[in-house]
């Protein structure tokens, strides 16, 4: 099964931009996760099309999982 953390943040015109981070580390946090947003939010690490990343809204980790099927 593969994990992706989604984090959304509202950015300076009011949309929502999602970071996807692959595999993150088992056993996350909610604290941990806003306290990267956080972070991330006040040293400006991203921009969007939008402008600048201003808030948290939320975040999730979206698991995935594939089951191959033998057709042949």
């Amino acid at each position: 099964m593969s994990a992706t953390l989604e984090m959304r943040f509202i950015n300076a015109s009011g949309k929502r931009v999602t970071i996807s981070v692959p595999e993150p580390k088992e056993g996350l946090t909610a604290g941990e996760v806003k306290t990267a947003m956080e972070s991330i939010i006040a040293k400006n690490v991203f921009t969007s099309q939008g402008g600048d990343l201003v808030a948290v809204d939320s975040a999730r980790i979206v698991n995935r999982e594939v089951t191959e099927l033998s057709v042949n």
